[in-house]
């Protein structure tokens, strides 16, 4: 795969552009988008950042992370704390952020999300109330092991780090969940799957696949 140079600032703001000029597959009055990577890529500052943008072009946006859908601590530690296993496969509660998340912005869904369920700290209910999206509003989800659960994204970014990138900004207590981001390469292909791919293994100088220059140089609509 190609990459290109591009600054943070020029990559947001090609992103939101898409995205304001976008509509969703299936029809649904909402988008949604997904910032995908390990807790190292910092998937939580690109999403905060590309909701900013979207915000300054009018849009409404809800940010979600997936750390706060984990599943309760009973089941995550079942097979021990630091089993890669458990935190590929059973660690996020898929099902909750179907029903929770995505449920409500399904074509006729309600718009009314759940920003979170779980808190990760104390293991127990946030009890937050769903907040409620307007049509044309865009969910911004973001977390790790995002793609290969058909979730319906109408976009999906990718923030790709090489495995050597990976363990030199992986915090030293969290290097156990290493495995598990080598089985998302080798099952998902996230690189592969993904609409936009940013290499972050240099945070001051991420590269991207540049999907839509090809359009943008013939005069398509961005």
């Amino acid at each position: 795969m190609r990459l290109e140079p591009i600054t943070w600032e020029r990559l947001t703001d090609a992103l939101a552009d898409r995205i304001t000029a976008s509509r969703a597959d299936d029809g649904s009055p909402w988008l949604r988008i997904a910032v995908d990577g390990a807790p190292a890529a910092g998937t939580a500052g690109t999403a905060g950042a590309l909701a900013e943008a979207l915000r300054l072009r009018g849009r409404a946006v809800q940010v979600v992370g997936t750390s706060g859908f984990l599943r309760p601590a009973s089941l995550r530690f079942e097979l021990g704390r630091e089993d890669p296993d458990s935190y590929y496969d059973g660690w996020f509660d898929t099902g909750a952020l179907w029903r929770e998340v995505f449920g409500p912005l399904e074509p006729g869904g309600s718009g009314r999300v759940l920003p979170d369920l779980r808190d990760p700290a104390t293991d127990r209910s946030t009890r937050s109330p769903r907040t409620e999206l307007p049509p044309g509003g865009v969910l911004v989800l973001h977390g790790p092991l995002l793609l290969g659960h058909w979730f319906p994204f109408d976009l999906t970014v990718h923030l790709r780090l090489s495995s050597g990138a990976l363990h030199r900004r992986t915090d030293p207590g969290e290097l156990w969940t290493l495995p598990a981001f080598e089985r998302y390469e080798h099952e998902v292909s996230p690189s592969g799957a993904a609409d936009v791919v940013v290499r972050a293994d240099e945070p001051r100088h991420p590269a991207w696949n540049a999907p839509w220059k090809a359009e943008d140089e013939n005069g398509a609509a961005r």
